[in-house]
């Protein structure tokens, strides 16, 4: 599972047809509804927050908008974005863009080319601050 902080617009098409997914299942297993992913790390920010399921949903409205952008419909789930805000470290946005870039360029090498050489946008959900990588996004 892997629940972006940066902006869709950089994923792929694959890459956010899987995000749409992942992030259903995330909001899944914080209501409780299945079993398995329950201590994965990538929940962590949002089982942090004060509302985790409107943090989802917000996050979710923006992973759909962008897919509307494209001509995609997503209507498994019709989330309403609330007013939540998450953080993310400069360090994880960091990281992100490097672990993106590798898997386009394995997989869709013109994507990874628009990816961007500083920090990329953060997905709406965010507000950037400084810092190291997250710490559960491992070693």
């Amino acid at each position: 599972m892997r629940l972006w902080s940066l902006h869709p617009r950089y994923l792929d098409p694959q890459g956010l047809l899987a995000l749409w997914r992942e992030a259903l299942l995330a909001r899944a297993v914080l209501a409780g509804r299945t079993r398995g992913y329950r201590h994965h790390p990538q929940l962590e920010r949002f089982r942090c927050s004060p509302d985790p399921l409107a943090a989802l949903d917000t996050y979710l409205f923006h992973v759909r908008q962008e897919g509307l952008r494209r001509g995609y419909r997503f209507h498994a789930h019709d989330p309403s974005p609330g007013d939540l805000v998450l953080t993310v470290t400069t360090g994880q946005l960091a990281y992100e863009r490097e672990h993106l870039r590798r898997k386009l360029a394995a997989r869709a090498p013109d994507w990874a080319r628009r990816l961007p050489e500083g920090l990329p946008e953060p997905h709406p959900l965010f507000r950037v601050v400084e810092g190291a990588m997250e710490p559960w996004e491992g070693p």
